[in-house]
Protein backbone atom coordinates (compact mmCIF):
# COMPACT_ATOMS: atom_id res chain seq x y z
CA UNK A 1 0.00 0.00 0.00
CA UNK A 2 1.49 3.46 -0.65
CA UNK A 3 0.35 6.43 0.37
CA UNK A 4 0.12 9.51 -2.51
CA UNK A 5 -0.03 13.19 -1.93
CA UNK A 6 -2.41 15.13 -4.70
CA UNK A 7 0.51 17.75 -4.77
CA UNK A 8 2.58 14.59 -6.24
CA UNK A 9 0.18 14.63 -9.10
CA UNK A 10 1.34 16.05 -12.72
CA UNK A 11 -0.41 16.97 -15.86
CA UNK A 12 -0.24 13.65 -17.73
CA UNK A 13 -1.08 11.91 -14.36
CA UNK A 14 2.16 10.29 -13.60
CA UNK A 15 2.33 10.02 -9.73
CA UNK A 16 5.63 10.01 -6.70
CA UNK A 17 4.78 8.12 -4.06
CA UNK A 18 6.13 8.06 -0.55
CA UNK A 19 6.02 4.56 1.25
CA UNK A 20 3.17 4.73 3.26
CA UNK A 21 3.60 4.15 7.10
CA UNK A 22 1.44 2.01 9.76
CA UNK A 23 -1.54 4.17 10.38
CA UNK A 24 -1.86 4.05 13.91
CA UNK A 25 2.04 5.45 13.70
CA UNK A 26 0.99 8.17 11.53
CA UNK A 27 -2.08 9.17 13.49
CA UNK A 28 0.60 9.46 16.80
CA UNK A 29 2.86 11.26 14.87
CA UNK A 30 0.29 13.64 14.14
CA UNK A 31 -1.41 13.99 17.71
CA UNK A 32 2.33 14.74 18.78
CA UNK A 33 2.82 17.62 16.36
CA UNK A 34 -0.36 19.18 16.89
CA UNK A 35 0.40 19.72 20.46
CA UNK A 36 2.98 21.95 21.94
CA UNK A 37 6.34 22.25 20.55
CA UNK A 38 8.48 25.26 21.45
CA UNK A 39 11.64 26.26 20.74
CA UNK A 40 14.10 25.48 23.88
CA UNK A 41 18.04 26.84 23.28
CA UNK A 42 20.73 27.52 21.04
CA UNK A 43 23.95 25.99 21.20
CA UNK A 44 26.98 27.53 19.45
CA UNK A 45 28.82 24.87 21.49
CA UNK A 46 28.73 21.72 22.74
CA UNK A 47 28.99 23.01 26.49
CA UNK A 48 25.90 24.40 25.99
CA UNK A 49 24.07 21.27 25.18
CA UNK A 50 20.36 20.47 26.82
CA UNK A 51 20.81 17.31 28.99
CA UNK A 52 20.56 14.17 27.00
CA UNK A 53 16.86 13.43 28.76
CA UNK A 54 14.48 12.42 25.85
CA UNK A 55 15.63 11.26 22.31
CA UNK A 56 16.59 13.57 19.82
CA UNK A 57 16.01 13.52 15.56
CA UNK A 58 18.12 16.35 13.54
CA UNK A 59 18.13 17.69 10.91
CA UNK A 60 20.79 18.34 8.60
CA UNK A 61 20.82 20.31 4.98
CA UNK A 62 22.51 23.05 2.63
CA UNK A 63 22.33 26.45 3.41
CA UNK A 64 18.72 27.14 1.63
CA UNK A 65 17.57 23.59 1.26
CA UNK A 66 14.51 24.89 2.62
CA UNK A 67 14.87 22.92 6.48
CA UNK A 68 13.27 25.76 8.16
CA UNK A 69 10.54 25.58 6.15
CA UNK A 70 9.86 22.07 6.37
CA UNK A 71 10.61 22.46 10.09
CA UNK A 72 7.45 24.77 10.01
CA UNK A 73 5.16 22.50 8.16
CA UNK A 74 6.60 19.53 10.40
CA UNK A 75 5.46 21.30 13.38
CA UNK A 76 2.41 23.34 12.17
CA UNK A 77 4.17 26.42 13.32
CA UNK A 78 4.84 29.39 10.67
CA UNK A 79 7.54 30.53 12.51
CA UNK A 80 9.43 28.08 14.64
CA UNK A 81 12.05 27.89 13.02
CA UNK A 82 13.71 31.13 11.52
CA UNK A 83 13.83 31.17 7.78
CA UNK A 84 16.14 33.51 5.41
CA UNK A 85 17.24 34.23 1.69
CA UNK A 86 20.67 34.62 3.59
CA UNK A 87 22.87 31.38 3.66
CA UNK A 88 24.97 30.36 6.34
CA UNK A 89 22.26 32.10 8.66
CA UNK A 90 21.87 29.39 11.46
CA UNK A 91 25.31 28.43 12.57
CA UNK A 92 24.53 26.85 15.96
CA UNK A 93 22.21 23.69 17.23
CA UNK A 94 18.89 25.01 17.85
CA UNK A 95 17.02 22.73 19.91
CA UNK A 96 13.07 22.44 20.31
CA UNK A 97 11.26 20.31 22.62
CA UNK A 98 7.89 18.74 21.22
CA UNK A 99 5.00 17.13 23.35
CA UNK A 100 3.62 17.33 26.63
CA UNK A 101 5.08 15.69 28.84
CA UNK A 102 8.30 16.29 26.29
CA UNK A 103 8.25 13.37 24.12
CA UNK A 104 11.52 14.43 21.84
CA UNK A 105 13.63 17.12 20.87
CA UNK A 106 14.45 18.43 17.28
CA UNK A 107 17.65 20.04 16.70
CA UNK A 108 18.04 22.10 13.58
CA UNK A 109 21.70 21.88 12.76
CA UNK A 110 23.60 24.38 11.04
CA UNK A 111 23.19 24.87 7.14
CA UNK A 112 26.52 23.37 5.19
CA UNK A 113 28.34 24.47 1.87
CA UNK A 114 27.17 28.13 2.04
CA UNK A 115 29.26 30.06 -0.56
CA UNK A 116 31.67 32.86 0.75
CA UNK A 117 31.66 31.62 4.09
CA UNK A 118 34.65 32.62 6.24
CA UNK A 119 37.35 29.89 6.42
CA UNK A 120 37.21 30.04 10.36
CA UNK A 121 33.34 29.79 10.21
CA UNK A 122 33.51 26.88 8.17
CA UNK A 123 36.09 25.31 10.30
CA UNK A 124 33.58 26.11 13.55
CA UNK A 125 30.87 24.34 11.90
CA UNK A 126 32.27 21.51 11.02
CA UNK A 127 34.30 20.57 14.77
CA UNK A 128 30.74 21.80 16.41
CA UNK A 129 28.65 19.44 14.02
CA UNK A 130 31.23 16.91 13.86
CA UNK A 131 31.05 16.69 17.94
CA UNK A 132 27.76 16.57 18.47
CA UNK A 133 27.21 13.68 15.75
CA UNK A 134 30.12 11.44 17.58
CA UNK A 135 29.03 12.18 21.11
CA UNK A 136 25.60 12.72 21.80
CA UNK A 137 23.64 9.60 22.81
CA UNK A 138 20.72 10.73 23.06
CA UNK A 139 20.37 11.41 19.41
CA UNK A 140 18.44 8.80 17.63
CA UNK A 141 18.59 9.63 13.74
CA UNK A 142 19.56 12.19 11.12
CA UNK A 143 17.58 13.73 8.42
CA UNK A 144 19.41 14.86 5.53
CA UNK A 145 17.60 17.23 3.50
CA UNK A 146 18.52 17.24 -0.28
CA UNK A 147 17.21 19.58 -2.78
CA UNK A 148 14.91 17.67 -5.50
CA UNK A 149 15.73 20.25 -7.79
CA UNK A 150 19.53 18.82 -7.45
CA UNK A 151 19.88 15.85 -5.98
CA UNK A 152 23.01 14.56 -4.20
CA UNK A 153 25.88 17.08 -4.34
CA UNK A 154 29.40 16.97 -3.18
CA UNK A 155 28.96 18.67 -0.08
CA UNK A 156 26.04 16.53 0.88
CA UNK A 157 28.27 13.85 0.47
CA UNK A 158 30.57 15.41 2.98
CA UNK A 159 28.14 15.34 5.79
CA UNK A 160 26.82 11.80 4.68
CA UNK A 161 29.87 10.37 5.19
CA UNK A 162 30.43 12.09 8.07
CA UNK A 163 27.22 10.20 9.05
CA UNK A 164 28.77 7.55 8.06
CA UNK A 165 31.95 7.51 9.95
CA UNK A 166 30.21 8.48 13.28
CA UNK A 167 27.53 5.07 12.84
CA UNK A 168 24.28 7.42 13.18
CA UNK A 169 21.43 6.63 11.58
CA UNK A 170 20.27 9.00 8.79
CA UNK A 171 17.52 8.88 6.14
CA UNK A 172 17.43 11.52 3.10
CA UNK A 173 14.34 13.60 2.65
CA UNK A 174 14.20 15.57 -0.24
CA UNK A 175 12.84 19.23 -0.29
CA UNK A 176 11.15 20.78 -2.81
CA UNK A 177 9.67 18.10 -4.57
CA UNK A 178 6.77 20.68 -6.21
CA UNK A 179 9.53 22.15 -8.04
CA UNK A 180 9.97 19.74 -9.70
CA UNK A 181 8.32 17.43 -12.30
CA UNK A 182 6.37 14.05 -11.76
CA UNK A 183 9.22 12.13 -13.82
CA UNK A 184 12.24 13.96 -12.84
CA UNK A 185 11.23 13.78 -9.06
CA UNK A 186 10.77 9.95 -9.83
CA UNK A 187 14.43 10.00 -11.12
CA UNK A 188 15.98 12.12 -8.49
CA UNK A 189 14.32 9.38 -6.04
CA UNK A 190 15.77 6.35 -7.87
CA UNK A 191 19.17 8.03 -7.71
CA UNK A 192 19.11 9.13 -4.41
CA UNK A 193 18.30 6.12 -3.30
CA UNK A 194 20.38 3.99 -5.24
CA UNK A 195 23.46 6.09 -3.56
CA UNK A 196 21.80 5.36 0.01
CA UNK A 197 22.07 1.55 -0.07
CA UNK A 198 25.65 1.82 -0.63
CA UNK A 199 26.39 3.55 2.46
CA UNK A 200 26.56 2.29 6.06
CA UNK A 201 24.29 4.21 7.93
CA UNK A 202 21.61 5.40 5.72
CA UNK A 203 17.98 4.70 5.64
CA UNK A 204 16.74 2.50 2.72
CA UNK A 205 13.52 4.97 2.22
CA UNK A 206 13.46 8.03 0.62
CA UNK A 207 11.23 10.26 1.15
CA UNK A 208 9.59 13.34 -1.03
CA UNK A 209 8.63 16.59 0.62
CA UNK A 210 7.22 19.85 -0.22
CA UNK A 211 6.32 22.26 2.83
CA UNK A 212 4.39 24.80 0.94
CA UNK A 213 2.04 22.17 -0.63
CA UNK A 214 1.91 19.28 2.49
CA UNK A 215 3.44 16.64 0.15
CA UNK A 216 4.62 14.05 2.73
CA UNK A 217 4.66 16.11 5.96
CA UNK A 218 2.72 13.49 7.16
CA UNK A 219 4.78 10.67 6.33
CA UNK A 220 7.32 12.58 7.59
CA UNK A 221 6.30 13.25 11.12
CA UNK A 222 5.78 9.41 11.41
CA UNK A 223 9.19 9.07 9.99
CA UNK A 224 10.46 11.26 13.29
CA UNK A 225 8.41 8.96 15.71
CA UNK A 226 9.30 5.62 14.46
CA UNK A 227 12.78 7.13 14.53
CA UNK A 228 12.93 7.82 18.48
CA UNK A 229 10.73 4.16 18.68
Amino acid sequence: MVAVSPASLDEGGDREVNPAFDEDLTESARKLFAGPVSFLKSAPELRFLPDPEVPEVAFAGRSNVGKSSLLNALTNRSTLARTSNTPGRTQELNFFDVGEPLSLRLVDMPGYGFAKAPKDMVRKWRYLVNDYLRGRQALKRALVLIDSRHGIKDVDREILKMLDDAAVSYRIILTKADKVKATELVDVRSRTEEEARKRPAAHPDILATSSEGGMGIAELRAAVLEAIG
